[in-house]
């Protein structure tokens, strides 16, 4: 468990004097001008002799340590996190960044993909602390969904599951190429409506069978909560023994994923920012707007699920909840009431927020 970041990177920058100059520290010799530099990046004419390797981190290498460290009182992982914002990393988008270079790990001999269901958010609290504190192996990931989330992805993510699941991800910039022409060609008809090439796309989906394993469905009818822990190695083992132990005792469950469930139930997280979209766009008439935000909660929180008190929930009129379990980076999407001032609803929350010490944005947007 590593989080993304690095110190080597080839970026431009604008100077206080209003110059545009480009920096190599990519930890590679390319050249000494600027044309020289770019040319050999792209064309990768270098040999081993021109890299270097220095002590520059091209990872936060020290990630594992704080995220174990579950009793502490801030996030483990945000945006505008001083440790870890170095040129191109944390740059804001005030930089052109040109390559970066990023540490490997080596391919895992042995992975298993855990499907954990409950309805008591204690237990995830629980696992968390136990699987991060006491692990020998640290999980590689962990996926949380709740139940709407997991519904309105099924039913307005299923055009994008089914394009990655049978073509690849790679079909998907294709893919939205050809919604942006549908709807750039839409737009000069007044009597056709918008969000076409949704509309065309969403009604499609209908035609398709169940995309989804039959066992996720089984948890979904049982289970308001889903964590999707993908383990690997030694961990796939001390996965199994911990889960099954402590369970005997409890309502909630698991099950170990086939590699096609595996896959599956982490494609269908995926696609759950895309499907709130969808569903707001293609219900925009009847509902007010949407916010998004993004938030690290400190890694000792213990009441990691939102409850809104009622001055707030009255005002929502879906709420979905998402993310990152172990290192506290939720994805909490709101969608308003029509007629609702969003902007004073959204300051409300952010306030409640700052009362419990989280950080935010903590991922999809930049830092300050």
């Amino acid at each position: 468990m590593a989080s993304a970041y690095t110190e080597l990177s080839i970026f431009a920058q604008v100077e206080a004097d209003g110059s545009l100059s480009l920096v190599n520290n990519l930890g590679i010799h390319l050249g000494d001008s600027p044309e020289e530099i770019l040319t050999n990046l792209q064309h990768q004419r270098y040999q081993a002799k021109d890299i270097e390797f220095t002590e520059k981190r091209a990872s936060d290498n020290e990630y594992h340590e704080r995220i174990r460290d579950v009793d502490a009182d801030t996030p483990s992982r945000f945006n505008n996190d001083g440790r870890r914002l170095h040129e191109s990393a944390g740059c804001a988008g005030k930089l052109a960044v040109f390559a970066v270079r990023m540490d490997t790990f080596a391919i895992p001999e042995k992975q298993q993909v855990f499907y954990v269901g409950t309805n008591d958010t204690e237990d995830f609290y629980h696992i968390r602390r136990h699987m991060l504190g006491n692990f020998e192996n640290l999980p590689v990931s962990g996926e949380y969904l709740h139940r709407q989330c997991y519904d309105d992805s099924k039913i307005y993510g299923k055009d994008t599951f089914i394009v990655i699941d049978k073509l690849g991800s790679k079909y998907i910039p294709k893919l939205f190429g050809l919604k942006r022409t549908v709807d750039r060609i839409a737009g000069k008809f007044s009597f056709l409506p918008s969000k076409l090439s949704d509309r065309i796309m969403q009604g499609l989906s209908y035609l398709w069978p169940n995309h989804l394993p039959k066992r996720m469905e089984e948890y979904r009818d049982k289970y308001e909560h889903h964590w999707i822990i993908e383990t690997s190695n030694g961990g796939v083992d001390e996965a199994r023994e911990y889960l099954t132990e402590f369970f005997k005792d409890k309502d909630g469950s698991f099950f170990e994923c086939t590699p096609e469930e595996g896959e599956k139930a982490i494609l269908h997280r995926f696609v759950a920012a895309g499907a709130i979209g969808r569903y707001h766009g293609l219900n925009s008439s009847d509902l007010g707007s949407m916010m998004t935000i993004d938030v690290a909660f400190p890694r000792n929180e213990k009441e990691w699920f939102e409850t809104l008190p009622p001055e707030i929930e009255n005002q929502i009129a879906r709420k979905y909840y998402y993310g990152h379990l172990f290192c506290h980076v939720m994805h909490q999407n709101y969608i308003v009431k029509k007629g609702v001032d969003s902007k004073a609803l959204k300051d409300q929350i952010l306030a409640s927020f700052d009362k419990r010490g989280a950080e935010y944005p903590a991922e999809h947007n930049v830092a300050p």
